[in-house]
């Protein structure tokens, strides 16, 4: 019996790329209900249509909510009977909320805090929250939203906790391909338009997750966190340089033209800062982060304080197994958005 037999589970931001893949890992199991929470009714019903037509025996286990997570009502409105949440609804582009930063803060931060209060009112059991390399050491608007939605994220857990109710975590991870709005499939488009693909900065680094590894993450924290914990996937990654080549090793090559790096962007990718791997577990393919479990008595630490508060260095795109052409070849061919793209080409 697994732990989603006959249980419900809501997605925030359900009917996005993280979404979908939900569905595809969950629709056919033992679960027993599966709800779509999102402000977006045209993509809501874009997804009723396709479940029906391809899947009509189990279609009838996901259930849509529209709404906000801006609205707590509406997200009221959606909880009852809910066991289980996975929050992956946000602000996500990087360039938007650079020029549209409260937008980010109403979305990522207020948002997430009414989700989670709304969970806790329900007594919903489990609530894995989803969050972006970004949100370490940020230096873009979006970043630092996803920033203070982990810390809104550790402080709900720390009162949930201490009440005995709802477990709430976070995981953590970096760019997942072929997600909306990510680079390949622009590099894709711009290929079979017959252009040049764009390239920021061929030197930059970033990990490389495929959707399945990015649900198997939520997965892995939601069966083994703690409050407040932070999980964090071992990941590869490569050159912004080596992955357009890879995918015009794949399409056609159709030139490059380097524009320069674009508002609030990074040379390289931290997944876990300095300081978190402090106190980082090793779970093989996983690490796990536990809470800061201090409290407010600031007195002790006068007498008592902290000797060593952070490692050598951060877990990042820069120092983790970098692929070459063909490894990044390989990785890309792991996800489906790239084979049916070729099987169209």
């Amino acid at each position: 019996m697994s732990s989603f037999k006959n249980a419900t589970l809501m997605i925030t931001g359900g009917t996005g790329s993280f979404g979908n893949t939900v569905l595809k890992h969950f629709l056919d199991s033992d679960i027993g209900e599966i709800r779509i929470f999102s402000r977006d009714e045209k993509k809501q019903d874009d997804m009723r249509h396709e479940l029906q037509a391809r899947h009509p025996e189990t279609a009838g286990k996901v259930k849509f909510f529209v709404g906000d997570v801006r609205d707590p009502q509406s997200i009221a409105d959606a909880m009852p009977g809910v066991d289980y949440i996975f929050h992956a609804a946000a602000l996500k582009q990087v360039p938007s909320c650079e020029f549209f930063p409260m937008q980010a803060v109403k979305t990522n931060v207020e948002g997430t805090d009414n989700l989670l209060h709304a969970a806790v009112n329900a007594g919903v059991k489990r609530v894995v929250c989803l969050s972006t390399d970004k949100a370490a050491y940020p230096i873009n608007a979006m970043g630092i939203s996803k920033a203070m939605m982990e810390h809104v994220i550790y402080a709900n857990a720390r009162v949930a906790a201490e009440r005995g109710g709802t477990v709430i975590c976070c995981t953590r991870y970096g760019n997942v391909m072929c997600s909306r709005g990510s680079v390949i499939p622009l590099f894709i488009d711009q290929i079979k338009s017959g252009n040049p693909i764009t390239i920021t900065n061929p030197a930059m680094t970033r990990f490389l997750m495929n959707l399945d590894e990015a649900v198997d993450l939520v997965k892995f924290a939601f069966e083994h966190a703690n409050p407040g914990d932070l999980f964090i996937q071992k990941a590869d990654a490569s050159t912004i340089g080596d992955l357009a080549k890879a995918v015009q090793k794949l399409f056609g090559d159709t030139g490059t033209n380097i524009i320069g790096t674009r508002h609030g962007e990074k040379l390289y990718e931290t997944l876990m800062t300095r300081e978190e791997k402090l106190r980082a577990e090793d779970m093989g393919d996983y690490f796990r982060v536990a809470a800061d479990s201090r409290d407010l008595n600031y007195d002790k630490f006068v007498v008592n304080g902290q000797v060593q508060t952070e490692s050598d260095e951060a877990y990042t795109s820069h120092n983790t197994t970098l692929l070459d052409v063909e490894g990044t070849v390989k990785k890309i061919l792991t996800t489906d958005y790239v084979k049916e793209q070729l099987e169209n080409k």
